[in-house]
């Protein structure tokens, strides 16, 4: 009997052992549950910011802030942070150096700030907006274009930047605070006219930087030369060209101005004749498996009637040959030329333009011209 009791006895703690882990395996399962990526927190509907989740994000992107009221770029501001990791940050505030406009860094937060704003009430993120806000005023270029950096780093970063949306993501916060979309409504009219001043700026220097061919206006570099806006050389396998990428962008920011002066429809009009002059038919690109390569996969170019129009992400100014470089900065004419390492980790060619051809440019011709 002795032996029975205590085997009972085992057998309870064993199963309270197993209520309790099983319930400690629920709160974490329901707290993984609850936490959103960076990516996800920037599209949740309206209500959700006002959540603790959206809060305590909120508050991770304030502590990433640096004093100047920017931030650096590829950081998940979801990640739950120590407190160790907190005190790190807070005393990493006056280190300036990196705080940018490249990868969507800045405009983003900025976003999220007012959306958390929006929905609590709470001074705090209204502040750090307004801080990001006096950050991409005072990171503006005299002649109205951005760079990726400010302060400014040396080098290709120097150069007005239209790659991977840099100088169009802000411009395009601006014109929401001046516009008085949600969730800005809560800037006041100061700050508005000075949102309203420099974008007036970036557009006038769209405008200038646009590139003419043969007395033809064609369409944008993903960077230009501040000094003179000529079109400039980034990284080694971004070279001086027409951009069949960024070039979208800009023309989607410029169809987006109310009442359009005749320079800017001009602008708008060229570059999309651009567009349709250098679409590439009868192709496309298809991954393909092959295991002898780093990746498992090569992305190669083949032949489809039925494909549906790409573009080249670099055309060569003069020819509008689409460009293929690797980090050997040498020009190539074909994809398959190109390093394996570049032609599977860049975006070389895509449908970039075509629903601004087929929908979005035909609408605002209905309405502007």
């Amino acid at each position: 009997m002795r032996k029975i009791g205590h085997m009972t006895y085992i057998l309870k703690i064993n199963i309270s052992l197993l209520v309790i882990f099983c319930s400690a395996i629920g709160t974490i399962q329901a707290q993984s549950a609850s936490i959103v990526s960076w990516r996800e927190a920037q599209r949740q509907q309206p209500e959700w910011y006002g959540s603790d989740e959206a809060v305590r994000i909120a508050e991770n992107v304030l502590l990433y802030q640096k004093d100047n009221g920017g931030w650096f770029k590829n950081i998940n501001m979801a990640t739950v942070l120590s407190s160790k990791e907190k005190t790190r940050l807070k005393n990493e505030k006056k280190k300036l150096v990196g705080t940018t406009i490249d990868n969507n860094a800045t405009h983003t937060q900025m976003r999220y700030l007012a959306k958390v704003y929006n929905a609590t009430g709470k001074e705090e993120f209204k502040k750090g907006f307004i801080d990001g806000f006096n950050y991409i005023l005072e990171a503006q270029y005299d002649n109205g274009g951005w760079a990726q950096y400010y302060p400014e780093r040396k080098g290709y970063y120097e150069h007005i930047t239209f790659n991977d949306h840099a100088m169009i993501g802000v411009m395009e916060v601006l014109r929401d605070v001046v516009e008085e979309n949600e969730p800005y409504t809560f800037v006041d009219e100061t700050l508005k006219n000075r949102a309203r001043e420099a974008i007036d700026k970036g557009v006038e220097v769209i405008l200038k930087a646009q590139i003419e061919v043969d007395g033809k206006l064609t369409a944008w570099c993903a960077q230009h030369r501040r000094e003179d806006l000529s079109p400039a050389k980034a990284r080694a396998y971004e070279l001086p060209s027409i951009s069949g990428g960024e070039s979208v962008g800009v023309v989607r920011f410029l169809m987006g101005i109310e009442n359009p002066d005749p320079a800017v429809k001009k602008s708008i009009q060229s570059a999309v004749d651009w567009f349709d002059e250098v679409k590439i038919e009868g192709i496309k690109v298809v991954q393909e498996p092959d295991k002898s390569l780093p990746k498992g996969y090569d992305r190669v170019v083949v032949e489809d009637p039925n494909a549906g129009p790409l573009w080249a992400r670099f055309y060569e100014i003069g020819t509008n040959r689409p460009m293929f470089v690797g980090r050997d900065s040498k020009i190539k004419y074909n994809l398959a030329e190109i390093e394996h390492e570049r032609r599977v980790g860049y975006s070389y060619l895509g449908n970039y333009a075509e629903k601004l051809l087929e929908k979005e440019f035909p609408e605002w011709k209905e309405k502007w011209l």
